[in-house]
């Protein structure tokens, strides 16, 4: 294309009017509706962004401390330390839980390998992508600011910008019951239940060619999980 053929599609779609939506910096106060300039597009349902530590309905940690999100990261951004459960006050249902749990945000790429390699359903992430630090220190999120609340849901760190439907149906939760390709694993319930939400219903509705046989899983027990 010339230079000319080039001005032609820049004149023409000039004609076409305004399809972007103003998007202002910053996020009302509390208490407060956002402006009706501060549009932003919908969320895919599997889009990777903060992550989040579950917990258990009972309240129990999901993480047990095992290092294998560590492990699987190509980033280099986790850091795990695991620790015998105390007797007298176990945090999670094993023998040993995540003592250290920390994630470094200038490193994440985001790939949620972590969620896949998780084997008790502890890390998954949030949709929550706005997230800015004015010291280096603030981007390692440790245990006690990613560890869900009592009510199951994450902590609102003053320098993130929460949107409503943010911390819900995370990419973990959504990849973990997808079909995967296999329409054997619609409607099935592979997830164990998560404090604030309980067990959610699994993905449907996918088109699929062929599926080969699956397995029946394994009946969960209180703290089971996808296997």
């Amino acid at each position: 294309m010339g230079y000319l053929e080039g001005f032609g599609v820049t004149l023409r779609k000039w004609g076409e009017g305004v399809t972007t939506k103003e998007y202002r910096a910053g996020k009302a106060k509390k208490g407060e509706a956002p402006a009706e300039t501060d549009q932003k597009r919908p969320k895919p349902p599997r889009a990777h962004g903060r992550h989040v530590l579950n917990k258990y309905e009972d309240g129990m940690e999901k993480c047990i401390g095992c290092e294998l999100c560590a492990g699987v990261c190509p980033a280099k951004c986790i850091y795990v330390r695991g620790a015998e459960n105390p007797p007298e006050e176990p945090k999670s249902p094993g023998e040993r839980f995540g003592f250290v749990y920390e994630i470094n945000y200038l490193r994440c790429i985001h790939c949620d390998l972590c969620v896949e390699a998780c084997p008790t359903e502890a890390i998954t992430e949030t949709k929550l992508f706005e997230f800015s630090f004015t010291n280096r220190d603030d981007a390692i999120y440790t245990k006690d600011e990613l560890l869900v609340g009592e009510d199951g849901k994450p902590q609102n760190l003053p320098w993130e910008d929460w949107r409503p439907g943010e911390d819900q149906f995370t990419s973990g939760w959504m990849r973990a019951t997808a079909p995967a390709g296999r329409a054997d694993y619609e409607n099935r319930v592979a997830w164990s239940g998560e404090l604030g939400y309980g067990v959610r219903a699994p993905e449907a509705g996918q088109e699929h060619e062929d599926p080969a046989p699956v397995e029946a899983a394994d009946d969960h027990d209180d703290h089971g999980g996808h296997h």
